[in-house]
């Protein structure tokens, strides 16, 4: 469980410091890793994070802050970095201790030190209230905070002048990582007596810093290390000369950089300097569109592919399609040509508009059979909608194209349960805006406003709807008229005025279906069939869901799809019809899992519990509930949506209780609360082993799949065989592994073996 990376490269060295760190990861509950920039404090805490994966029941989460703006975003990165949805309305930082307060959990934070004050006072306060948690952090600069334990990260191991012998050199970890990285930039390179001395004194002028090594490797597709050697040593003497203040290892790796900036093309630097107009990474439409200047568009691929081949730019591959990022002390580097040329705020400009181009597009296309491929995009384009939005906000004249761009990210926002963010964002950027009637204001009123009802937040819910209103009218557009009246309808309904909801719900439908786009439209059939399915008017409940269900099955859409199957499934349960209401949630349950709507995937883990109550199945009901609540803590309980549904949990859970006891309810529902969204999915699924669903006597039962594995492990493959059978990851299959020992309340591999034996009369898929 966690996010950390995988990695791509061979890690070198650091055997000392990867051990150190352990052991005081096993002292300290925080332990910082610093050292300068370059030196390589994050592939050092990554390893360490891995390494240290299972003492921590919780998983292992890394935090990066390098692209954060300023302090006051850092909880919401760690809480986004966490995948906690921002359903619940109250102080962030409480919010965020409330969700790690019991758990057992190894925080990576990554890239401190331009808000070490800020990292310092959030550590603080998270390392007091939670007893479970430890902290591990990057930086420059220590926190400083009691109970810190600061690891310095020196450079990797570098030959002394007298030690230089081909047969010494591979003992210095400098000098293997340069042999390594040369091998993959020239496959056969390879350390010789013609070639050692140059390689060893290259490894030591650089002071064994592995970005500067990394980047002195790759030049042997060029040059050989003799060559280089005495390029790096001139150009080492000019920069000491200019800048004599600076410390000596900031020197050298400034040198580099600036050696490799030398070495480029006129075209290859410019495009450079463009690029570090990105925050994280970028795909090669967004360089064509933003940085290709007077450079043909057909050409701008090829530079692309020799920034890379460089290391100036770096290549991932993100499920389908190939993004790039420019190291951070690169990127830097970049930024400071950019600033020289003149161009730096035309170029963020040109960044700002492709990128609202790119959110209209999503939000134009969201009803429609590329959503997924959208979602995914916007995901990885959070940090450079974040900077278009940053520009809105400092540029003077800018925040109307940023209410845009805040409008147009509305239903991914929803989608991801970011609700806290667009209000933050719509907030600013309605304070900076002239209070005139345009569209743009009034549509962000709209946003904001059902965002604020959904938080939580009814009294600025109304105040954006009033101001709405009165804007709309001075307009005149019944089309935004009718947004803010459907945004009057959302008041009403999170507040539990069902008859004023339904009023305005149905006043608005009329013009969203005549004027509106397929996403109003949708939306006005979602707030009628909610309202009226909680009034108890099946029939309109019903008509509404599936004109939504034909609409977005016709185009291919998924997150309210799974809205309408879940409003559906409500509405059928209301009306007794349980084998309807059980088919449809589980329809719309598929469709939340596969864009991660967990706000959506919540309530239908709980409309399922209800079936399994009424359905005889009250061990499983409480497991179902457990589940839902495991996911409320993490995106929040989707109740202000739908008011009543705190009132049916109620009754459920007292009927479950009576039929199987408050000590089995209990054991089941605490079994779901620590089940994974994933497997919580497959319970509400049924894709697991058939004598799992009806029992009641406590015994624990194991997925379809960990009772695959749990059969490999009796028959004692070891992990790395279990994943080749089964064609998993390795950590996956470990993964499995610890979820069944937890599970069966197991301590070994033997245990599980002789459960399966004792079990091997139990019907199997």
């Amino acid at each position: 469980m966690g996010n950390l990376p995988h990695e791509l490269t061979s890690f070198v060295g650091r055997r000392r410091e990867v051990t150190e760190a352990r052991r005081l990861l096993s002292v300290s509950r925080l332990v910082t890793l610093a050292g300068i920039g370059g030196v390589g404090k994050t592939r050092l805490a990554l390893r360490v994070a891995a390494d240290a994966s299972r003492a921590f029941e919780d998983g292992v989460w890394l935090v990066e802050l390098g692209e954060l703006d300023d302090d006051t975003t850092l909880v919401d990165a760690v809480s986004s970095a966490l995948r906690l949805r921002e359903q619940r309305t109250g102080n962030p930082e409480v919010l965020l201790t409330e969700y790690l307060a019991d758990r057992q959990l190894l925080l990576v934070l990554d890239n401190c030190e331009h808000v070490v004050a800020a990292a310092a006072a959030l550590s603080e306060t998270l390392l007091r209230s939670c007893p479970e948690l430890r902290i591990l952090a990057t930086t420059r600069e220590p926190l400083a905070i009691g109970g810190e334990a600061v690891l310095r990260v020196p450079p990797l191991t570098v030959p002394e002048p007298e030690r230089t012998s081909l047969q010494a050199l591979p003992q210095y970890e400098a000098v293997t990582l340069f042999v390594e990285r040369a091998a993959t930039a020239v496959p056969e390179f390879e350390l010789t007596e013609e070639n050692h001395v140059a390689v060893a004194r290259i490894c030591r002028q650089l002071d064994g810093l592995p970005l500067a090594i990394e980047l002195a490797a790759v030049r042997l597709r060029v040059m050989s290390a003799e060559q280089i050697l005495q390029r790096l040593t001139d150009r080492y003497r000019l920069l000491t000369v200019g800048s004599r203040g600076a410390p000596s290892r900031q020197q050298t790796l400034r040198l580099c950089v600036d050696w490799s900036h030398e070495l480029c093309t006129d075209e290859e630097r410019e495009l450079w300097a463009r690029l570090s107009v990105f925050a994280g990474g970028f795909e090669l439409d967004a360089v064509e569109g933003i940085c290709a200047g007077d450079l043909p568009v057909e050409n701008v691929l090829d530079v692309v592919a020799s920034l890379i081949d460089k290391s100036i730019l770096v290549r991932e591959e993100v499920g389908p399609s190939v993004r790039y990022h420019l190291l951070e002390t690169v990127r830097d580097y970049g930024r400071e040509k950019l600033q020289e040329t003149g161009e730096l705020v035309s170029l963020r400009r040109r960044h700002r508009d492709w990128y609202e181009q790119l959110v209209v597009r999503c939000e134009a296309e969201w009803i429609g059979p590329r959503q997924v491929m959208w979602i995914g995009r916007l995901d990885a384009e959070k940090l450079n909608v974040r900077a278009a939005l940053h520009f809105c906000l400092t540029e003077p004249g800018e925040a109307e194209p940023g209410l845009r761009i805040a409008a147009a990210l509305y239903p991914y926002w929803r989608a991801r349960g970011l609700l806290r963010e667009g209000r933050r964002w719509l907030g600013q950027l309605l304070g900076r805006h002239p209070g005139d009637a345009s569209r743009e204001r009034i549509e962000a009123l709209y946003v904001d406003s059902v965002l604020a009802g959904m938080h939580g937040d009814r009294e600025a819910a109304k105040a954006l709807v009033d101001e709405g209103a009165v804007l709309a009218e001075r307009n005149g557009d019944t089309l935004l008229g009718a947004l803010v009246v459907h945004a009057a309808g959302c008041c009403a309904m999170f507040a539990g005025d069902l008859p004023r909801a339904r009023a305005c719900f149905e006043e608005a439908l009329p013009v969203f279906r005549d004027r509106g786009s397929l996403l109003q439209l949708t939306w006005g059939l979602l707030g009628v069939a909610l309202v009226s399915g909680m009034q108890g008017d099946g029939a309109v409940a019903k008509m509404c869901g599936s004109e939504i269900f034909a609409l977005t099955e016709a185009h291919g859409e998924s997150v309210y799809r799974g809205w309408s199957l879940w409003a559906a499934g409500m509405a059928a349960w209301q009306r007794g019809h349980l084998a309807l209401a059980d088919d449809h949630v589980k329809q719309g349950l598929r469709l939340s899992h596969l864009v991660d709507d967990r706000i959506s995937a919540c309530g239908a883990l709980e409309v399922l519990a209800w079936v399994a109550v009424g359905s005889g199945r009250a061990r499983n009901a409480a497991e179902l509930m457990g589940a839902a609540e495991a996911v409320a803590r993490a995106v929040g309980n989707p109740s202000t949506v739908y008011p009543n549904l705190l009132v049916h949990h109620a009754e459920c859970e007292q009927q479950a209780r009576a039929v199987i006891g408050d000590r089995v309810f209990d054991a089941a529902f605490d079994h779901g609360m620590h089940t994974s969204f994933d497997d919580a999915v497959a319970l509400a699924l049924d894709e697991r082993r058939p004598d799992a669903a009806a029992s009641s006597n406590g015994t624990p039962h194991l997925t379809r799949r960990e009772s695959q594995v749990a059969e490999l492990v009796a028959d004692g493959l070891t992990n790395k065989a279990i994943a080749a059978r089964l064609v998993i990851s390795q950590r996956t299959a470990q993964g499995h592994v610890e979820h069944i020992l937890a599970k069966l309340g197991f301590t070994s591999r033997t245990q599980i073996a002789a459960w399966i034996v004792e079990h091997a009369q139990d019907p199997h898929p």
